[in-house]
């Protein structure tokens, strides 16, 4: 099917594309769970931890585009970090959300225009707004992407931390999964904050969606310095004493999912995203989580850890190094150790460049400047015991 450029969104003059923040003009940025397309940006529904506080824009409150849709998709598709049929794919999953209504139609533009191109890369599209039947039908009729709908949903009824009603949802979860064809369901519960939305109550109420999700993904808060300020500057309550570069998820909070979801007999739950929505697909995790199987594996069905069992390869140092040399910004990439768990690299200035080898690869990068610590694969220490702070090897 031809894509339909649609103009729902009113498009910046290059004036008001001049006053962006250097990262919010970058409409194509690697994120862990995959390559972001974000050339529409501002959101109203105002959630006090969004991530948007991060880019320098968080009071774009209406959506505004900074291309066209099929200027977008060109940009992402010829993106020196896109691979076809390979790259995991964001879509607007940093500046707005993907099913308000005025951002819908381009949503649906940059999905059909891919999935035009015979492109079967997974692409994960994350929401709290309505999916509606009709939403759902035009998604089963794409015929390529491997398409995921991950349903942002916490709990939250304090209004002044999350105006936009969880209730919401729920029930777009509940209406796209009954009708899930082309794609797939997950739900994505987060974030979850110790004393705010993990009561026994909370967590029932998750291993109730979860019966509905093809998967569902735990994780905490994003509480960086730009956010923290912000809950300081509204006098909102602060949920941690410091901020963390990770998401910050408790040791005993964590304990409490687990046996909660072990006791009600919960649907499939993750720790990772990729692993998440890797499972829904009946595909092996793209970020190759299995070698630290020790600490992340142990809640995977069976099946899914057999599956990435068989696409568990370990590459030798000329192979990343290979790989490497596709990206100029790694050229001073240096190998430090490689293990059955992962490679330790050097030498990159972001993440970006080291996400490109991990999709590449299928395989755990890992940045030395920055270790992953037992059993906390990617979080922050905040909550953890001291007694478990040994890196990971």
């Amino acid at each position: 099917m031809k894509p339909e450029y649609v103009t729902s969104v009113p498009l910046l003059t290059a004036d008001q594309l001049a006053q962006l923040p250097p990262r919010a003009r970058e409409v194509v940025e690697y994120r862990k769970s995959g390559l972001s397309l974000n050339h529409i940006q501002g959101c109203p529904a105002d959630c006090s931890y969004c991530i948007r506080h991060t880019y320098g824009i968080w009071d774009m409150r209406q959506p505004r585009a900074l291309m066209s849709d099929a200027e977008a998709v060109q940009r992402l598709v010829n993106h020196r970090y896109f691979q076809p049929h390979v790259t995991p794919i964001q879509v607007f999953n940093r500046a707005t959300d993907p099913f308000v209504p005025k951002v819908k139609p381009h949503t649906f533009a940059v999905l059909d225009d891919l999935d035009g191109g015979g492109l079967t890369n997974q692409v994960l599209v994350i929401t709290r707004y309505r999916v509606t039947t009709e939403d759902c039908v035009r998604l089963n009729r794409l015929t390529n992407l491997k398409v995921t709908l991950l349903f942002t949903y916490s709990g939250i009824t304090d209004r002044r931390l999350e105006p936009f009603p969880s209730e919401v949802a729920e029930t777009s979860l509940r209406t796209a999964a009954g009708l899930a064809g082309a794609y797939r369901t997950v739900l994505y519960w987060r974030p979850l904050v110790p004393g705010l939305n993990d009561t026994p109550e909370h967590l029932a109420k998750a291993v109730e969606l979860s019966q509905i999700a093809h998967a569902t993904v735990f994780t905490g808060l994003f509480y960086r310095d730009e956010i923290a300020q912000y809950y300081r500057d509204n006098g909102l309550p602060e949920p941690y004493d410091e901020t963390a570069r990770r998401k910050i998820v408790p040791e005993d909070l964590e304990r409490r999912i687990l046996e909660t979801f072990a006791h009600r007999n919960g649907g499939p739950l993750f720790r990772k995203t990729s692993c998440a929505v890797s499972f829904a697909h009946g595909l092996p995790d793209y970020n190759g989580h299995y070698g630290l199987r020790s600490e992340l594996c142990d809640i995977c069905p069976l099946h899914q850890i057999g599956r990435c069992a068989q696409a568990h390869h370990i590459p030798d140092e000329d192979t990343l190094l290979a790989t490497a040399d596709q990206l100029p910004e790694a050229q001073g990439l240096r190998v430090v150790d490689i293990s059955e768990q992962a490679a330790i690299v050097a030498g990159l200035a972001d993440e970006q460049p080291r996400y490109f080898l991990q999709h590449a690869l299928g395989f755990q990068i890992h940045d030395h400047q920055h270790p992953h610590h037992s059993r906390r694969h990617g979080r922050a220490d905040i909550g953890w015991s001291t007694n478990s702070t040994k890196a990971s090897t």
